[in-house]
């Protein structure tokens, strides 16, 4: 499975021709980066997908990020770096649907979906 994390890059020359009156504020999480909501992507008739999760803002040994990207074939779970996200999962071949789910306080919330064309997205905040 392949995993890539897709870093928010402070453009400070932007924000201040714009006239921006500050920059998003980030949260550092340092050394537990990923201690935030559990997510879980399910293919179980072996489908592939592309999972993409937005979050606030947060500082992870100095690089801020706001998204985390992962492709794989059925099962997959991991944690996010806050307590609050937007997770989509896109079936990008195979045989069958796919499903994403995110928990917060104990309580699940999951989408799922077996078209390509139509994401399943579940928000958390």
């Amino acid at each position: 499975m392949k995993t890539t994390l897709i870093f928010a890059a402070v453009l400070t020359a932007a924000v201040a021709a714009s006239g921006a009156a500050s920059a998003q504020k980030t949260e550092e999480v340092g050394q537990n980066p990923y201690g935030g909501l559990h997510w879980s992507v399910a293919a179980p008739q072996g489908a592939t997908w592309a999972l993409q999760c937005q979050f606030s803002p947060v500082t992870i040994r100095g690089i801020h990020m706001n998204r985390i990207n992962h492709t794989g074939t059925g099962r997959m779970a991991g944690r996010l770096p806050s307590d609050n996200g937007s997770c989509r999962v896109t079936k990008t071949g195979g045989q069958g649907g796919v499903g994403v789910a995110v928990v917060k306080n104990g309580v699940a919330t999951a989408a799922g979906t077996n078209d390509p064309a139509a994401p399943a997205v579940v928000n958390v905040f």
